[in-house]
């Protein structure tokens, strides 16, 4: 697929108040997540994966973790990158927050959800 509509990507609840739309080609993915269940008073359990990854705040505001890092306080414009296997996660300051991400590899743990 060379172009794509936003309206017309399959939508995937991961949890409750959270949901996620993809798009990739062979080596990139682009994911939307899009969270309705802030704020929240306290972060997600931190993640890691092999993927680089890096990811644009579209709406919303968070706080993202990375590593033993301080967390940083982010708002629409703003992104943050995370290596691969490094431990993150982010916790949502706002009612509803839109991330989009990119990852490579693909994130074939996505694709069979």
């Amino acid at each position: 697929m060379s172009t794509f509509k936003f309206s017309e990507l399959p939508v995937a609840a991961f949890r409750a108040g959270a949901e996620r739309r993809i798009v990739y080609t062979d080596h990139l993915m682009l994911v939307i997540f899009d969270f309705s269940d802030g704020p929240q008073t306290q972060p997600d359990p931190p993640h890691r994966h092999p993927h680089e990854q890096v990811s644009y705040v579209v709406e919303g505001e968070i706080l993202f973790f990375l590593g033993d890092e301080p967390p940083v306080h982010l708002v629409p414009g703003d992104g943050y990158t995370v290596p691969a296997d490094i431990p993150h996660c982010i916790q949502l300051l706002t009612p509803r927050a839109r991330l989009v991400d990119a990852f490579t590899p693909l994130r074939e743990d996505f694709l069979s959800t």
